[in-house]
């Protein structure tokens, strides 16, 4: 079967290694300019399979490389640029992508964020046929997980949803070489989109819950970094832990300050930190923070 793969960054590059060891015919790479395709073009032109670095999959000459390449699948392995839907039509048997959530829930291109900030106990997998819609086309697979209650986004991806994703697509493509792919549609009165993890909706609203702000501290963790402005710089927190609890303080109130820690007050309890970054700098612990910004007990978050 003549495979193009589309891609980028370490699960790009891991889904290209497991083709190649697999001795599957991949016919072509596509990974955007830059450190986020370097690795995985780099490895197939090692592994002597035409590479291609198009600034975005819109070029036109992505087209024409298309049909040259004759492809009978295509496979989008974390993929960020949309494809024109021209080029969907362009593989014999169609277009497969991975998404890290059970859709039609958490459409969209955050989707393990916002399961962990909305406070899902369970996530998963699709792999999926596309179509023009973002993340709306029929269902070819899905595999699903827990969410634990101190899992971080960064360790839903790299721990679960990352390994099992690349098992996944050897999965679903052994389907289709057997003619056993099915193509489930979505239940549109299920399904949700939410916007890119951003700084736009990354910013703490001490008012809220306990269960609410620590829900974003670890959904925000490791990107985009949940924050809040204090004397005007943005402190983002990571490595947070929650103890519910009946406090008199302030929320957003500084409890206590150590080297392995900071703790604030929040509705219904604490919130523990135990890093930070502030502004663009590199993460830094609760005393590098106190003396950098001036922080100490009894100063308020928010």
């Amino acid at each position: 079967m003549r495979i193009i793969i589309v891609g980028q960054g370490p699960f790009g590059e891991k889904v290209l290694e497991a083709f190649i060891q697999r001795g599957e015919e991949v016919v072509g790479v596509f990974s955007p300019p830059g450190n986020r395709g370097e690795a995985m073009g780099a490895l197939a032109e090692k592994s002597r399979i035409p590479s291609f670095r198009p600034n975005l999959m819109k070029d036109p000459e992505v087209y024409d490389t298309y049909v040259n390449l004759r492809p009978e699948l295509a496979i989008l392995a974390f993929v960020t640029d949309i494809l024109p839907e021209k080029l969907l039509g362009v593989p014999s048997l169609g277009t497969i992508c991975y998404h890290p959530s059970i859709l039609p829930r958490h459409r969209g291109a955050s989707a393990i964020n916002w399961a962990i900030i909305q406070g899902d106990s369970r996530t998963g997998l699709t792999i999926l046929w596309v179509e023009k819609g973002i993340d709306t086309g029929p269902i070819l697979l899905q595999k699903e997980i827990e969410i634990q209650p101190d899992e971080t986004t960064g360790a839903v991806y790299f721990n679960k949803l990352f390994p099992m994703g690349i098992d996944a697509i050897l999965e679903a493509v052994e389907l289709i070489k057997m003619g056993k792919a099915p193509r489930i549609p979505q239940d549109e009165s299920k399904a949700t989109y939410e916007p890119p993890c951003d700084d736009r909706v990354a910013s703490v609203n001490f008012e809220k819950p306990a269960k609410d702000i620590y829900n974003l501290i670890r959904g925000c963790d490791p990107q985009p970094g949940a924050y809040t402005i204090f004397k005007g710089k943005k402190i983002r927190f990571y490595d947070a832990k929650m103890f519910p609890s009946a406090i008199e303080k302030q929320p957003g109130e500084i409890i206590f300050i150590d080297k392995e820690a900071l703790q604030f007050a929040v509705k219904g309890g604490a919130i523990q930190v135990g890093k930070f970054r502030v502004d663009k700098g590199e993460k830094i612990g609760p005393i590098e923070l106190a003396q950098l910004v001036d922080l100490k007990i009894g100063d308020r978050f928010g």
